[in-house]
């Protein structure tokens, strides 16, 4: 990494940064990340450290220390999620518009970092609300912006190994932050406050690291390139393989559980002990760090929507081993370990991957609120999903539900495998010309 130039002067557009191949390196031999991406990496880290530190405690926190009902509960956590992907158009956008999409990026981690010790002073049901709606606009702030730095920082042949790695270092962060979060509650007198205490502080390192160490290039429109603005922010959906990708996005979204009930299922079918479900998370986490860089690298090389439907493959297996341990099998020890493996390897295979293969379908100038387009509508699709899914489990069962969801993603999977957006196929033709 290197400390960057924040007053980076206009270009007409922004090209990939050097990657440097060591003496003796045959051409053929993949060059180094751009240190952009490495930089964003350990930013991610270091926030998502400080992020699930606060997730592992909070609704402990609000249920028995606060005393908060389930409902108020669901309120939140619906609101948690549900501003993040509202706000990432305006990230987007806003990056694309001004140029500056570091300055978004950094914004976004900016009032992510303040959010966490103002926890100590929210006690009541609207003041920790609108601290997790700021948090969340934090989040949907930089995401779009963050992806667009790391998609215009990588070669096209190479974004799905740069998104991979990017999501590597974000998810060893998720890894580390319930343990770091876990050992402040045993030894501090007053866990919570500890707690949100050196989130905060961790967090304002990670907005330093960004501040010093990402580059801070404005990105300017190439000759003759539309304007940056919001009609043509949301004209990028007459882009057919855009809108390909974000139909399949969308589609397939609607058909995904939520980790929350995965977790729940999985306890169910397996007989799990209370005190062992906060780890179940941990072992997606653990799965999704492993093999994040080798499904990206494995993405530029075979086509990375062939790895984005093989990772909706892996998630509707563990739909399977979950229907099936819930039939009678519920003392298999293998059972646990399997399904967080193929959960763990559905993430791997689709976060990193689709951003890489939607990266390739918008010009430049509009990388930030393209890959924001896709983004909100997997986002949305999902919440939608969970909320059908929780009625489905209400009204029918658990099993029934789990049945009717993983036959919607096999018919969801047929139907974007029928799609196949071109400029997602691109690793397909950039292994040929390595080959050649």
């Amino acid at each position: 990494m290197y400390v960057a130039d924040s007053r980076g002067t206009p270009a007409p557009a922004v090209t990939p940064e050097p990657q440097a191949v060591a003496p003796g390196t045959s051409p053929g031999r993949r060059a180094a990340l751009a240190p952009t991406v490495l930089a964003l990496g350990t930013v991610s880290l270091i926030t998502d450290v400080s992020s699930e530190m606060v997730t592992a405690v909070l609704p402990l926190y609000l249920v028995a220390g606060l005393g908060l009902s389930p409902l108020g509960f669901g309120l939140l956590d619906g609101l948690y999620n549900g501003i993040s992907a509202l706000v990432r158009l305006t990230g987007g956008h806003l990056g694309d518009r001004f140029g500056r999409h570091k300055a978004l990026a950094g914004l976004g981690y900016s009032l992510s970092a303040l959010c966490k010790p103002l926890l100590l002073l929210a006690h009541t049901l609207p003041a920790i609300g609108a601290v997790l709606a700021l948090d969340r606009t934090g989040k949907g702030l930089r995401t779009a912006p963050r992806d667009a730095l790391i998609s215009l920082a990588a070669a096209p042949e190479d974004r799905g190994r740069a998104f991979g790695v990017h999501r590597a270092m974000d998810t060893a962060g998720a890894l580390i932050g319930p343990i770091l979060a876990f050992l402040i509650l045993r030894g501090a007198a007053d866990g919570y406050d500890a707690v949100f205490t050196v989130s905060g502080c961790v967090a304002a390192l990670g907005v330093l690291v960004l501040v010093l160490f990402v580059p801070g290039r404005r990105t300017a429109p190439a000759p003759g390139a539309e304007p940056v603005s919001l009609r043509a922010a949301l004209g990028l959906l007459g882009r057919r393989d855009l809108r390909r990708i974000g139909l399949c996005a969308l589609l397939l979204g609607l058909c995904t559980v939520s980790d929350a009930f995965v977790f729940l299922l999985l306890q169910r079918a397996t007989g799990i002990a209370d005190r062992w479900f906060a780890l179940l998370p941990l072992g997606t986490a653990a799965a999704f760090f492993l093999l994040a860089l080798p499904l990206g690298r494995l993405a530029d090389r075979i086509g990375r929507w062939r790895v984005f439907l093989g990772g909706h493959l892996a998630l509707l297996l563990a739909y399977g081993l979950l229907l099936v341990g819930g039939a009678g099998h519920a003392h298999v020890t293998a059972l646990p370990y399997a399904v967080l493996l193929l959960h763990g390897g559905f993430y791997a295979a689709t976060d990193g991957v689709l951003m890489a293969a939607a990266a390739g379908a918008v010009p430049e100038e509009h990388r930030g609120g393209g890959l924001a387009l896709v983004q909100t509508g997997q986002a949305l699709a999902r919440f939608a999903a969970s909320l059908g899914f929780g009625a489905a489990w209400t009204v029918w069962g658990a099993r029934p539900a789990l049945a009717v969801a993983a036959v919607l993603l096999a018919a969801a999977a047929g139907v974007c495998a029928l799609l196949r957006p071109a400029d997602a196929m691109a690793g397909d033709s950039a292994a040929e010309a390595r080959a050649g």
